[in-house]
């Protein structure tokens, strides 16, 4: 049997579309000074994306690249002196007692590049490591053979460190801890705007710095998959990989995490404009510091892309040589994001409690 229609009376009422009060009053309504303030910071952000990555790498110029120079002892300080005073100071030039002596110095990161002056003849020799920067090792030739062209001498350019088969121009590291940094910083903005920008007490802070730890070393250890048994790029590191993803993306997370809770909205700009507006370009990933204008350069070792960049490098071709200044930067970012956090959430926690002990108690009704 059908049931009986449901009275007219008994049926929910059709909410009906909600009437426009007019453009003017719309406009009014919709363009508050709020509004107006994002779309301004969403401009000066892409403004300062365009300028900080165009001032980067517009002009690549070498300054100060490192050299050892090994050469006999009568011609040593005139080949070191000839090349401190190029014009420009494209190199910084430093003896060193033997041939073993700067091979060691290039792989172990103190120099970028050694210079082997042959004294029995007119063939010299320059030792380069594309692993950790095809562009310096490739600069670092050009002024090389320019110098050698004028003295009437030739240059053999020998490359002892070259990168992985599977990682091209070497720069999977770049990309890897790239990666790295936007999950991290991604994450913990997620996590704020699934319930208010600001963390409320600082419970909730413990909570969500748990839960960013556990998505930190699960990000590392899928970052060491891809690049390891997925592609074969830097294979052969897994766990110590793992370990540096973790680092980079805690430090990312947890400095995204105590900024916003800072700064609220204001402090997902600030991430981005401190992780991707500067970060990125002044990293090394795709020119190492010695190509990079001075502020850049400056800048680049000092934050997380960069420190991630270089210690997954150096990691993976160098033995983990000079790594220690980045895993410094690294654990300061993690750990100092993660106090400032917390105590962030604490000094809110209680001013919001101080607010409402000072707040007049209601009459009694009568």
């Amino acid at each position: 049997m059908n049931a009986p229609p449901t009275p007219a009376s008994d049926r929910p009422p059709t909410q009906a579309a909600p009437k426009s009060s007019g453009f003017a009053a719309e406009f009014k309504d919709a363009v508050t000074f709020r509004a107006f303030g994002l779309v301004l910071g969403g401009l000066l952000v892409q403004l300062a994306f365009v300028v900080s990555y165009v001032g980067a790498f517009h002009s690549p110029t070498p300054h100060r690249i490192p050299v050892a120079v090994a050469a006999p002892q009568q011609v040593s300080a005139k080949i070191v002196a000839k090349l401190n005073a190029l014009d420009g100071d494209p190199v910084k030039a430093t003896a060193v007692s033997s041939t073993a002596v700067a091979r060691e110095w290039v792989l172990t990161r103190r120099t970028d590049t050694a210079f082997l002056f042959n004294a029995a003849g007119t063939k010299d020799t320059l030792l380069v490591a594309s692993a950790g920067g095809p562009s310096v090792s490739q600069t670092a030739t050009q002024i090389a053979q320019k110098i050698e062209a004028s003295q009437k001498r030739q240059i053999t350019v020998t490359d002892i460190r070259s990168p992985n088969a599977g990682d091209g121009r070497g720069m999977t590291s770049f990309y890897l801890v790239l990666g790295w940094v936007i999950g991290g910083y991604l994450t913990a903005t997620i996590m704020g705007m699934a319930a208010g920008s600001r963390p409320t007490n600082r419970h909730r802070t413990l909570i969500r710095l748990a839960v960013l730890v556990l998505y930190a070393v699960v990000s590392g250890i899928a970052g060491a998959v891809i690049v390891g048994p997925v592609f074969d790029a830097l294979g052969g590191h897994f766990w110590a990989l793992s370990a540096i993803g973790a680092l980079t993306v805690m430090a990312s997370a947890a400095t995204a995490l105590a900024l916003q809770t800072l700064l609220g909205l204001l402090g997902t700009g600030v991430v981005v404009l401190l992780f991707v507006v500067l970060g990125n370009p002044s990293s090394g990933g795709v020119y190492p510091a010695p190509l990079l204008p001075a502020f850049w350069s400056a800048i680049g070792q000092a934050l997380p892309p960069g420190a991630g960049t270089t210690l997954v490098r150096n990691t993976v071709y160098f033995s983990a040589h000079a790594t220690t200044s980045a895993l410094w930067v690294l654990g300061a970012y993690a750990v100092g994001g993660a106090v400032l956090a917390w105590g962030a959430s604490w000094w809110r926690e209680e001013r919001v409690t101080d607010g409402a002990s000072a707040a007049p108690e209601p009459s009694p009704a009568l």
